[in-house]
């Protein structure tokens, strides 16, 4: 065994540069921003619902989160640029003086003008008349943010009503004069609450011209601005966003309606009146295969029915209820964030899903966990009733201070007996019921996964307690498998590194099971309470990264 330390110094492949935290760029770096402004009133009508109480202090900051958390989560849009460098080749004037640009084949020209901003795209039709037929033949990519006034920012960062007219304006007279169809639209910067029949109008124009992407955010005022039906006629879409809506009620909606080819679909702050909407859009939606919700409105009961999903990511999950029903090629449930307002834990059922293999984040405190029809319980005895055999990665949050709730963890552990990866966050309290000792690890009993598969723990949010302490230490000396321990302490949360070093010098007096296991010790990017999700949500969904919890999101997004 070995042990190594590590101070808050980057490990990822970008070299000694790396600061250790991920640069957050475009609407990433927006959503960041404290300056925000969500009210796009003039300022005597400000002043006057101030006045009355309906705009607070309070509730303009609250605003300010959600909109920055809902860009955060959206997905980037494809990379356009008006500075790209052109082949030295092109920009050599020929001899006869002619146009070697023009003289290129139409496919070219317009994977050319489909690289540029909307635009500048549309001004390529006054070049020649060789340009002309072209950006009307290229499939429309269409980001808003590009049509800003220069000097307004971002699309999180416009706080003039007048610039968010003039994007409106001018999203009306491109949606209505390009033929289709429309490859990506994001439109996230307009104040749609002031403008109904505009949003009507556009998603008339987008159902007619076969939008294929699209991101559509409500500036939050009103917070319950309502899509219009004309939603459902879009069949062509794959990648669906929605940001701060209230989603059109399903009653009464033809059998025919149907999104044959939609892939993704991210709910973010929509709210649903009837629990139905949500199994109608599951039900119609035969290749779906990622779901996105972020902070479900009104309803509280999430069924899963599908054939085709494979990821379902829930944050900021407030009272939810999670069932898969069936699930067959569900490979990922993952919960970055959870909230109970009444105390009383919220059910997690697994049903039929043989393709799990990535779950977590599970919370005794917030979550009731069911294995098809048994409740979990402290003390349940592990049977195939009770297991989850498929699962490989797996993500608990403990609070170790609170004795009855880390006598779950045990039960949870035992649920899932081929977990070969155990990403571990220990929550602090203020309010702790006594800490489990060593003694009661020792009596534990068997836990499959601990004594025969893991292989990698990842202890976040370390403070050297003794219920840690307790935990740790019957670990390591129960995993023969383990290969490595990484145990990351909160930013700031110790004095210094002989302070950090003196709470885990208990850990070296345990016999370890595993003679080749390495410990490292490294301190977190980030402080107690502060949200880590946001820079591990996209990789929750992308299947090419195994592991989607060991973004890292305690060191600031690099992989250990």
């Amino acid at each position: 065994m070995y042990y190594e330390h590590q101070g808050p110094r980057c490990r990822c492949p970008h070299g000694a540069q790396c600061s250790g935290v991920p640069p957050y760029g475009g609407l990433a770096a927006a959503a960041l921003n404290s300056r925000v402004r969500p009210f796009p009133m003039d300022a005597a009508t400000e002043a006057q619902l101030r006045g009355v109480g309906v705009v607070t202090r309070g509730l303009d900051a609250k605003i300010v989160t959600l909109l920055s958390c809902v860009h955060a989560v959206l997905p980037s849009p494809p990379v356009v640029s008006s500075h790209a460098d052109l082949s030295a080749s092109l920009l050599t004037p020929p001899l006869d003086g002619g146009d070697r640009i023009s003289d290129l084949p139409d496919k070219i020209l317009r994977d050319i003008v489909s690289r540029l901003p909307v635009k500048d795209g549309a001004r390529t039709a006054a070049l020649s008349c060789r340009w002309r037929g072209v950006w009307r033949s290229t499939p429309l990519v269409l980001i808003d943010t590009d049509l800003l006034p220069v000097g307004s920012g971002s699309g999180l960062q416009v706080a003039c009503a007048d610039a968010a007219h003039q994007v409106a304006s001018a999203v009306s007279c491109i949606l209505h004069a390009h033929p289709g169809p429309f490859r990506c639209v994001h439109l996230i910067g307009s104040y749609l609450g002031q403008y109904p029949e505009v949003l009507a109008f556009w998603l008339q124009l987008l159902a007619a011209k076969g939008v294929q992407d699209l991101v559509l955010v409500n500036r939050p005022w009103p917070l319950d601005m309502p899509l219009p039906r004309t939603l459902f006629d879009m069949a062509t879409l794959t990648r669906l966003y929605l940001g701060v809506f209230k989603f059109p009620d399903t009653t009464g909606i033809r059998r025919a309606v149907a999104f044959p080819y939609l892939r993704e679909l991210g709910l973010c702050w929509v709210a649903m009146l009837r629990p139905e909407d949500m199994d109608f859009i599951l039900a119609r939606s035969p290749v779906l295969e990622i779901l996105c919700i972020q902070g479900n409105m009104l309803v509280n009961h999430l069924d899963l029915v599908s054939r085709s999903l494979r990821c379902v990511q829930i944050i900021e999950g407030v009272d939810l209820n999670i069932t898969v029903k069936y699930a067959p090629h569900l490979e990922r449930l993952i919960i970055w964030s959870s909230f109970i307002q009444d105390d009383l834990p919220r059910l997690v059922k697994i049903g039929h899903a043989p393709a799990l293999s990535v779950i977590g984040y599970l919370e005794p405190e917030r979550h009731a966990l069911e294995i098809r029809n048994t409740v979990i319980k402290a003390g349940t005895r592990a049977s195939p009733y009770t297991m989850v055999p498929s699962v490989k990665i797996l993500g608990l949050r403990v609070y170790f201070a609170i004795r009855d709730n880390a006598k779950m963890l045990p039960s949870f552990l035992r649920c899932f007996p081929n977990v070969e990866t155990l990403h571990l966050e220990s929550k602090e309290t203020y309010q702790p019921t006594g800490k489990l000792s060593y003694k009661f690890w020792q009596e534990v009993g068997p836990i499959k996964c601990v004594q025969s598969h893991i292989k990698l723990m990842v202890f976040y949010g370390f403070r050297g307690e003794r219920g840690e302490l307790s935990f740790l230490k019957y670990f390591l000396e129960s995993a023969p498998m383990l290969a490595k321990l990484v145990i990351i302490y909160n930013k700031r949360s110790f004095t210094s590194l002989t302070e950090v070093n003196s709470k885990v010098q208990p850990l070296f007096a345990a016999k370890w099971a595993s003679q080749d296991c390495s410990l490292l010790l490294l301190e977190s990017a980030f402080q107690e309470g502060e949200d880590k999700w946001l820079l591990n949500f996209k990789t929750g969904s992308d299947f090419s990264t195994r592991d989607p919890f060991a973004c890292a999101a305690a060191l600031g997004g690099c992989h250990f």
